[in-house]
């Protein structure tokens, strides 16, 4: 009997360590949509069923005062954690082809063809990431897996 509690003691104890681990991000080289600064894992809001992680506490204040000023970063760190996946095209809303694939600030970014690919390769910064991650284009290539 002592042996058959102490075994399912051992098993919630690897169960509960198990979801534990799987629920920390990894925020490795993700910034904070506010200040641009290293994001933390305490420092979080829900964002489109996710979670956006920031600096410090401040940001996540300005950030939900102000939704719609940081959303193309708070897009592409939904991207950067994998707690969104490209489905489509996020310039034309078309299927992808992995042969368009490239790096848009450490995001895999596919398109439907040569020319979305051309487009969003001639743009650079700010405008490279509003291609990509804009409201609108990330409702059209993007799925939020719910947290």
């Amino acid at each position: 009997m002592k042996t058959r509690a102490l075994v399912s003691l051992a098993v919630v104890a690897l169960l509960t360590a198990s979801l534990y681990a799987a629920e920390k991000a990894d925020l490795k080289g993700i910034k904070c949509p506010v200040s641009g600064k290293p994001a933390a894992e305490d420092h979080s809001v829900s964002y489109k069923g996710a979670k956006v992680y920031f600096c410090c506490p401040n940001c996540p204040k300005a950030f939900e005062k102000d939704t719609a000023k940081f959303a193309t970063k708070a897009n592409h760190q939904l991207a950067a954690t994998g707690q969104a996946k490209q489905v489509k095209c996020p310039l034309s809303g078309e299927d992808l082809k992995d042969t368009t694939a490239i790096d848009v600030s450490g995001v895999k970014v596919a398109f439907c063809c040569n020319n979305c690919k051309g487009k969003v390769q001639k743009a650079t910064g700010d405008e490279q990431m509003a291609l990509i991650f804009s409201d609108s284009a990330f409702k059209k290539g993007y799925e939020v897996e719910k947290e």
